[in-house]
């Protein structure tokens, strides 16, 4: 049988957990004063271009829904977005 907590653990285990939400919520507020967050449903991917000599490794924001627009085609959207190689300003 599994040993019931006392009154103390669970309030030391509820303390813990408001500790740990408040520094989430910290830490949100620090990354949201950084910059451009991604949408909702947005997530960055890796993926490998294959040249003559080597392989080159380049990333690229993906939505679930065509979010973001084309740059050749008006009023057309595309669910990717390219971000270059690690280490460039848009990555």
């Amino acid at each position: 049988m599994p040993k019931r907590e006392t009154p103390e653990e669970i309030d030391h285990r509820a303390q813990r957990i408001q500790a740990a939400i408040a520094e989430l919520s910290r830490l949100r507020a620090d990354i949201e004063a950084q910059g451009d967050l991604a949408p909702n449903g947005c997530y960055i991917a890796r993926y490998q271009a294959r040249g003559q000599k080597h392989r080159y490794w380049y990333y690229q924001l993906r939505a679930n829904e065509a979010i973001f627009p084309k740059t050749n085609k008006h009023h057309e959207y595309s669910r990717f977005q390219h971000l270059g190689k690690a280490g460039s300003p848009a990555h």
